[in-house]
């Protein structure tokens, strides 16, 4: 996947404007695509999606919200599309022997937590996995109309919200926001406030939650004070940088690569030596980890990794309204 590019983050300028009749033309036929209705799932379908491309902390919540319900007795199971995976499905991933170059990063880190199904054709996906657990999780696919969702739940980070505004390929958008909130339920605001926070939850039309990404407690108190060569392949990488000096970890160097980015051999052992010559440690994403595994193992014992966890204000209240939504 390409990293967005700059002008998205932006005050709209030239070169969104020149795009913008294409980004009107698509985010029209979205619209219009989105109107469709789905076909209803005999089990509860619940969507984890966001507003634009790119990461917003769509697998984090998925993941939040399938260990709650499971403290609640419920049997979820994850359907992704297995970006970055060679694999089209229905399929059930098996950590075990699945790689991320068949069923992508995101799928193995679900399959962690709950039986995890991947499908490049969503219905296809919803129905395969609806034979596997008694309520679907969907991360992403919330601008798919194929299946009909009981529950959509919009992912938003406060570090980027929507950008300049426009829809693809002048902005980030996938879809008009009109078009969108029509279709959401709940929405997840991930991160701290900003200086346009608030005017943006107040155009929001549906109930809100606050979340927050924890770094896993014994790794980030192995990292304070070190000195760090920290580098991570996902949607924000700088998120990712903003919670390792939040842990009390020195960055002295940050290196950012696209999302759901391939490492070589080269690549890792490139990271490695610089950060060796610098005597820095040399430290990145569970995400990342995943692809690293594949390609160099022996790599991880010098790599440390920092997972992350999101953790939602009012989650009780959340679980509830969600669950009153899927019954």
């Amino acid at each position: 996947m390409l990293k967005a590019p700059e002008f998205w983050w932006r005050p709209q300028g030239l070169l969104a404007l020149s795009l913008s009749p294409f980004a009107l033309l698509y985010g029209w036929v979205v619209a219009a695509r989105m109107k469709r209705a789905g076909e209803a799932i005999n089990v509860p379908v619940i969507c984890i999606g966001n507003l634009i491309a790119g990461g917003a902390g769509k697998t984090p919540t998925a993941i939040a919200l399938a260990k709650a319900l499971q403290v609640l007795g419920k049997h979820p199971v994850f359907l992704s599309r297995g970006y970055g995976g060679r694999l089209a499905g229905p399929l059930a991933v098996d950590p075990t022997t699945h790689s991320s170059k068949e069923v992508g990063d995101e799928a193995l880190l679900l399959a962690k937590i709950a039986p995890t199904m991947i499908a490049h054709d969503r219905l296809a996906g919803a129905r395969f996995a609806a034979e596997r657990g008694d309520v679907i999780i969907m991360d992403d696919g919330f601008q798919n109309p194929a299946v009909h969702k009981d529950c959509s739940i919009v992912v938003v980070d406060t570090g980027q919200l929507i950008g300049n505004g426009w829809c693809l390929p002048a902005g980030p958008l996938r879809a008009p926001m009109k078009a969108q909130w029509a279709k959401a339920d709940l929405c997840v605001l991930i991160g701290e406030d900003h200086d346009d926070t608030e005017a943006f939850i107040n155009q929001i039309p549906v109930p809100v939650y606050r979340g927050r990404l924890v770094p896993q407690a014994s790794q980030a108190n192995a990292l304070k004070s070190l000195n760090v060569f920290a580098f991570a392949g996902i949607g924000r990488p700088d998120k990712f940088f903003a919670t390792l000096e939040e842990a009390g970890a020195v960055l002295r160097e940050r290196r950012s690569f696209p999302d759901h980015y391939r490492y070589t051999a080269s690549d890792i052992d490139s990271i490695i030596s610089e950060a060796s010559a610098q005597f820095l440690i040399p430290v990145t994403t569970a995400k990342d980890a995943v692809k690293i595994a594949e390609v160099s193992p022996d790599a991880l014992s010098t790599i440390r990794v920092l997972d992350v966890t999101l953790q939602i204000e009012d989650m009780d209240e959340l679980i509830s309204t969600v669950i009153k939504k899927t019954r």
